[in-house]
C-alpha cells in the first residue's frame, strides 16, 4: 500500500493494489474508488485532503512486519 499526497492539487492516492483502474466510483464529494477489471478495489482517491482527513500523522496499528503462515 502506498500514500502519496499532491499538494499542488491538496489531494491523497491511497494505492491498495499495483493494478491499473478499470472502473471509478464517486462515494462522496470528492472520494473516489478505483476498482480494476475484476471489480477489486485498488485505490483510494481523496480531493482537498487536508480539508477532510488529518494530514499531519499517520498511525500504523498492529501491521505485520513479517508474513503470518495461517493454516486450515
Amino acid at each position: 500500500m502506498k500514500l502519496n499526497y499532491y499538494r499542488d492539487t491538496d489531494s491523497l492516492y491511497i494505492d491498495l493494489l499495483s493494478r491499473p483502474s478499470a472502473d471509478s466510483r464517486e462515494i462522496s464529494e470528492g472520494v473516489v474508488l478505483d476498482y480494476d477489471a475484476a471489480g477489486t478495489l485498488v485505490g483510494i482517491d481523496i480531493d482537498n485532503a487536508s480539508r477532510k482527513i488529518d494530514l499531519k500523522e499517520v498511525i500504523l496499528n498492529k501491521i505485520p512486519s513479517e508474513r503470518e503462515a495461517v493454516t486450515a
